[in-house]
């Protein structure tokens, strides 16, 4: 089980970025997905996620609006769509699975989103 990040590096306030989350050794439909974020002495927080059947998503209240989550099924990845970027979504980036019946959570390296002029 494997899950690989990207996409991450540094944007203007108001700027957009997408980063990826490529899966392998699981089936998306099994997992939902989430994205966490977390700077240094904080902890890590949800951003967002999606269930394995693609019917419901969450976003935290900081990015509502502005983060969409979406999947390619067929190229096992989970994106994160981030516009209108402000420097308090500085952060590292990652993604988790997490599997409801097994209650089993699987996670990727971070990948560094730098919101800065």
């Amino acid at each position: 089980v494997q899950l690989q990040a990207s996409g991450g590096g540094l944007a203007q306030p108001g700027g957009a970025l997408t980063l990826s989350c490529t899966v392998s050794g699981f089936s998306l439909n099994r997992y939902a997905i989430g994205w966490f974020r977390q700077t240094p002495g904080k902890e890590r927080e949800v951003v967002s996620c999606v269930t394995g059947t693609g019917a419901s998503t969450y976003y935290s209240d900081s990015v509502k609006g502005r983060f969409t989550i979406s999947r390619d099924l067929a190229n096992n990845t989970v994106y994160l769509q981030m516009n209108n970027l402000k420097p308090e979504d500085t952060a590292d980036y990652y993604c988790s699975a997490f599997n409801p019946f097994t209650v089993t959570r699987y996670w990727g390296q971070g990948t560094l989103v730098t919101v800065s002029s």
